[in-house]
């Protein structure tokens, strides 16, 4: 099986396509109405009735269990919790945090799931570059990781490295939706509620540009994101 590393991630569109609506939600976005409006553009993308989007929300504090979420992960149950049909386990969204929810027509890109995981992961990874941080991925683990020298090493010796970026998507009719997740300014206490995507270790962690010393604003990450975005994937408009 092919290393995520080693799949070409380029994923623009064959032929001529109309740019992906890029919009950017004010405010706090409820998730149940984030999954619904989801669900509908999907279906609509897949019947050919409406562009593809590119949806950058916040939510309120809450969390979500993925297909593959274990019931033991589920620390301490202080927020809501939504059961949600995306891959992976349990994951964390709240004020700081930048979801961004891609719903393109993998028909007219590229039908291959795991290319799309590294097309994501690889936007993501650029994004970051952008402030200077380098973002690396893990076969073993899904989401962009940044090492972490200034940290304790794992019992076998393993260097620390947190996460920054998680990714969790599901596919209709070779239509994506859900995405992923960029930690800017997030409260990092409140993902010790869960075990983040299921793991444990505790040389492995969590941080967000803000723990890394940056002061990038949502804006900030949201310019960086819709740059390296369109040189992966395509042309944007909104």
């Amino acid at each position: 099986m092919l290393e995520r590393s080693s799949i070409s991630t380029s994923m623009h569109a064959s032929g001529r396509a109309r740019p992906i609506e890029w919009i950017v939600a004010p405010g706090v976005v409820g998730y149940a109405e984030a999954v619904a409006e989801m669900e509908a553009r999907v279906a609509a993308i897949a019947d050919g009735e409406a562009a593809e989007r590119v949806w950058l929300v916040e939510h309120p504090a809450l969390y979500t269990a993925g297909t593959s979420a274990r019931e033991g992960d589920l620390l301490d149950a202080r927020f809501p919790v939504h059961r949600t049909g995306r891959g992976g386990q349990f994951t964390y969204h709240g004020p700081g945090q930048r979801v961004a929810y891609v719903m393109l027509d993998l028909k007219r890109r590229r039908p291959d799931v795991r290319a799309f995981v590294a097309a994501l992961e690889a936007w993501l990874i650029e994004t970051l570059a952008a402030f200077d941080i380098t973002g690396e991925r893990r076969e073993d683990r899904v989401g962009v990781w940044v090492p972490r020298p200034d940290k304790p090493a794992g019992i076998d010796g393993a260097p620390a490295e947190d996460k920054i970026a998680a990714l969790g998507i599901r596919v209709r009719r070779w239509v994506s939706f859900h995405g992923v997740a960029l930690n800017v300014a997030p409260d990092l206490a409140h993902f010790s509620g869960i075990v983040p995507c299921g793991i444990a270790q505790a040389h492995y962690g969590v941080t967000s540009l803000r723990d890394l010393g940056l002061k990038a604003t949502m804006s900030d990450a949201d310019r960086a994101l819709r740059a390296t975005f369109e040189a992966r994937f395509g042309e944007t408009t909104g």
